[in-house]
């Protein structure tokens, strides 16, 4: 079944159905607010009212009245001259992803767009027709310059990303699908630049992926509490509640859940009183890390339904009767919805609290190697002083963590220069949104470390046919892909195998 936007309701999960492939369609009731909006832009451009990047001209030359019969080539003027952007291009899964949301918004009808647009966006779309966007160029104020490669692309003069990944020129692949070119008529040009849409559709898909990796966090942790035999009193929902922290006790839950038929939950299992702290704070630090996704889940929500569209077309009341009368006028209002600073400040906690999360990692995998901690060999080796057993990948695990630590570096924020002048605010948003997806690769890299680590630990204390349910089946994904490490081996390829399962939700439960 297709994903039917409606303007209204996109969640990240549909995105990035979307971003993988999903067909989409458009609801009815969305189609027919692009219309009714139409009609007020083409009312206004009638009387020659001034209505920015319409009438007008943008940035600096708002104050230049467009001369008459130049509103359809200043629309196709405003697409190529901001599609400066340079560098290799965004992934086409998250290009599809942005997409799918310029199409979602343009149904709430503030853009004052033609439904003919949104039909175009979604036959591209279904038809894998995806413009080639470079990943650099846009300062997270409106996507100015990738939402001008869009716009190339959808008119037929720039380049489309084909499924191999090549570059292929407009024009002939849209002929090839039976796809004319968009025609964009007045005010169509700048609603294809000035939106904040592509940056929300690659932050959604990015925050699905590391959802998936928290998850696989919890298993892998679970996983270490069972190999170093735990004690779970700081997973019990009494004491948890003594002190009540945002995600906290659902992080708990999760573990818990995993653990259940574990017989570290009955008296005199745990091999001590308190354990190190990457075991007995797990709560706190994933509990940190659901609230932060919550926080950037919930700023999704709204940039994926939301118009960030300047100027916007309120409704007349005769159009839209859901609406606060307060808010019906048929007006065309200036406003600054594209600056998307709230989503910018939510990505950037979503990354440091996954810091924090793969800094407990590293530390538990540390625990994990030496018996003064666990009790068995140092490496959790089976050789003996012939081989190094797992110790040494401490190393790859500490260096991911760096890099993730240093991925999830802010953005600055300064006061801007553009438009000589008259844009002097800007969020950068486009770097902690692109930075979600090489952290998640190295989140992944580092569970499937510490799933290695655990299980061998496991094996060592001869407790793999005594999981509980739940990690019985982990452990069986993991050793039908990297069998126990009885002699030294190479082992990066056997991570980059399960971290790629990882990716696929094989631990996520």
């Amino acid at each position: 079944m297709p994903v039917t936007l409606d303007g209204r309701s996109l969640n990240p999960h549909q995105l990035q159905r979307i971003a993988n492939g999903e067909a989409v369609a458009l609801s009815s009731e969305g189609l027919a607010r692009m219309a009714a909006t139409r009609a007020v832009i083409d009312d206004a451009i009638a009387q020659r009212l001034p209505i920015y990047g319409v009438t007008t001209g943008l940035g600096p030359r708002v104050v230049d009245a467009m001369p008459d019969g130049a509103l359809n080539v200043f629309s196709l003027n405003t697409i190529r001259g901001r599609a400066h952007g340079v560098g290799e291009s965004l992934d086409r899964s998250c290009i599809r992803a942005g997409m799918a949301v310029r199409a979602n918004t343009l149904l709430i009808g503030a853009a004052g767009a033609r439904p003919e647009l949104a039909r175009h966006i979604v036959a591209c779309l279904n038809a894998d027709l995806i413009p080639f966007i470079p990943q650099t160029g846009t300062i997270g104020v409106a996507d100015l310059t990738w939402g001008g490669a869009l716009g190339l692309g959808l008119i037929g003069e720039g380049y489309l990303i084909a499924a191999d990944g090549n570059m292929v020129e407009a024009l002939p692949a849209m002929q090839s699908a039976g796809i004319a070119p968009y025609q964009p008529g007045p005010r169509e040009g700048l609603a294809l630049v000035s939106h904040s849409t592509i940056t929300a559709g690659l932050a959604a898909v990015g925050w699905a992926e590391l959802k998936c990796c928290f998850e696989s966090a919890q298993t892998t942790a679970a996983l270490s509490m069972e190999g170093f035999r735990s004690n779970l009193s700081p997973l019990d929902s009494r004491v948890l509640a003594l002190r009540p922290q945002p995600g906290q006790s659902a992080a708990a839950d999760g573990l818990r859940y995993r653990l259940e038929g574990s017989a570290l939950f009955n008296t005199g299992e745990a091999r001590r009183l308190q354990d190190p702290l990457s075991l007995r704070n797990v709560a706190q630090v994933h509990g940190a890390a659901i609230a932060a996704l919550d926080f950037s889940a919930d700023a999704l929500k709204h940039e994926l339904n939301g118009a960030s569209d300047n100027p916007a077309v309120l409704l007349d009341a005769r159009h839209q009767t859901d609406l606060d009368p307060a808010l019906v006028s048929g007006e065309i209002l200036s406003n600054g919805g594209y600056l998307p600073p709230h989503l910018c400040i939510t990505l950037v906690a979503t990354t440091q609290a996954m810091v924090h999360l793969a800094a407990l990692q590293v530390s538990r995998i540390s625990k994990m190697m030496f018996e003064r901690f666990t009790g068995l060999s140092n490496g959790l080796t089976f050789a003996g002083a012939e081989g190094a057993g797992l110790g040494p990948l401490i190393k790859p695990a500490e260096a991911l963590y760096a890099e993730i630590a240093h991925l999830a570096t802010p953005p600055p924020i300064y006061p801007g220069i553009s438009a000589d002048g008259l844009e002097d605010v800007q969020t950068n948003i486009a770097i902690p949104a692109k930075a979600l997806f090489p952290i998640a690769t190295r989140l992944r890299q580092l569970a499937a470390i510490e799933a290695l680590v655990a299980i061998q630990s496991i094996e060592l204390r001869k407790l793999q046919h005594k999981l509980p349910e739940k990690l019985q089946s982990v452990y069986e994904t993991v050793r039908g892909i990297s069998a126990t490490v009885q002699q030294d081996r190479p082992l990066g390829a056997e991570i980059d195998l399960l971290a790629n399962r990882i990716k696929h939700g094989d631990l996520e439960r």
